[in-house]
C-alpha cells in the first residue's frame, strides 16, 4: 500500500516533509519491486546542490541499474549511508529504513506539486 503521508514523482521517488522544513527522499515500493534485489546504491554527496529532475544517484539490482532523480531543487543535507553498506534495506523497507537522502528544498512549496498517494497509485496501475 502507498503511504498517504508523502508525495511521489512519476519516476517513482517518494518525498516526506520533516519537522525542520527538509524533505526525506526514497524510492517507492513499486520501484524496488520492479528492480528486484538491490545490490548497490550510490547516493549524492552532502552539500550537493541539485535541480528538480537531475540524476543524483543510482540503484543497481540484479536486473538493472536505475537513476535516482531529485524530486525538487535544493541542497543535500544528509544521506542514509546505511543503504550503501546494506542495499537490501531498500527492498526490505523502502518507506522507512531504506530512505536515501534528505534535501533542504529551495522552495518548500514545490513538494505540493508532486503526486499525491492516490495519483501515484493511479499512475502505477497504468503501467
Amino acid at each position: 500500500m502507498t503511504p498517504d503521508d508523502r508525495r511521489f514523482t512519476r519516476e517513482h521517488e517518494w518525498v516526506i516533509a520533516m519537522d525542520n522544513g527538509n524533505v526525506r527522499v526514497g524510492i517507492t515500493d513499486f520501484a524496488q519491486d520492479a528492480l528486484g534485489d538491490v545490490v548497490f546504491v550510490a547516493l549524492p554527496e552532502v552539500g550537493s546542490s541539485v535541480s528538480v529532475g537531475d540524476a543524483v544517484g543510482e540503484v543497481e539490482s540484479t536486473k538493472s541499474v536505475s537513476e535516482i532523480y531529485a524530486p525538487v531543487s535544493g541542497t543535500v543535507v544528509a544521506r542514509n549511508d546505511a543503504v550503501e553498506t546494506a542495499p537490501e534495506t531498500v527492498n526490505a523497507d523502502p518507506y522507512e529504513g531504506g530512505w536515501l537522502f534528505v534535501l533542504q528544498p529551495d522552495d518548500p512549496e514545490a513538494v505540493e506539486s508532486l503526486l499525491s498517494a492516490e495519483d501515484y497509485e493511479a499512475l502505477v496501475h497504468e503501467i
